[in-house]
């Protein structure tokens, strides 16, 4: 059976360490680089299953290197960092992470997000009929096989989880998602306090629909209640 392999990329090699011990434990291969560019670099050469990355790198920060795996791969991210504030981690959400976590940390509650999230990527990579329908209307067209949306023929470039929002609403039009609803069902977690990055997400997604400069509103904000799809 195939080993699952985790990219660990922290610039602190007693952290990558104490997290590759733990991870192995768990079954887990790890390969543990220190700096941005290094990672890409892996992620290039090899296959890797999830990463788990440091913000702060030499040379490269984990905010770039997600940019540059995003481009060609939808292997989950977690980012792993000493920075706290909200709006950071709303900042790595958006940018196309899956998880965020805070330092100090619990290697054992990686280790259960990892799972988690390694769950779920196997999940959404199965094959299910319902979600290979080309949904069209008012000259969006959103192609699930190929994750990519156009809007009157010009290409939409969407985060995976944006991506997931936007096909989710539009697979249901007019059906009100609360915000905890869309969490659960795109990030495949607890709710917590996940409202808030729910409502990052839609408010980049209308702004890369054109809502801002057309009077159409593809979102719809019921308010007190959630979302619904205006196609």
């Amino acid at each position: 059976m195939k080993r699952i392999t985790i990219l660990i990329a922290d610039d602190d090699a007693e952290i990558a360490d104490l997290i590759g011990l733990h991870l192995e434990k768990e079954g887990y291969h790890p390969i543990k680089v220190t700096s941005g560019t290094a990672a890409v670099q892996a992620v290039q050469s090899q296959h890797i299953d999830l990463a788990v990355l440091d913000i702060m790198m030499p040379g490269m920060d984990g905010y770039e290197v997600t940019r540059q795996i995003r481009e060609q791969h939808r292997l989950p991210i977690i980012f792993l960092s000493a920075k706290t504030s909200d709006l950071d981690k709303i900042t790595g959400l958006v940018i196309g992470a899956d998880d965020y976590m805070t330092k100090p940390f619990n290697p054992m509650e990686l280790v259960a997000r990892v799972n988690a999230q390694l769950r779920r990527s196997m999940q959404l990579n199965q094959p299910v009929a319902e979600h290979k329908a080309v949904l069209e209307t008012g000259g969006l067209i959103i192609d699930p096989d190929r994750r990519s949306v156009t809007l009157y023929g010009n290409p939409i470039e969407l985060t995976p989880k944006e991506f997931d929002i936007l096909y989710l609403l539009a697979s249901y039009p007019k059906k009100v998602f609360s915000a905890e609803h869309l969490f659960r069902q795109v990030w495949g977690e607890a709710y917590y306090e996940g409202g808030n990055t729910v409502m990052v997400h839609i408010r980049t997604l209308r702004k890369k629909l054109g809502e801002e400069q057309t009077k159409n509103t593809w979102i719809k904000t019921i308010w007190g209640v959630g979302y619904t799809f205006n196609g």
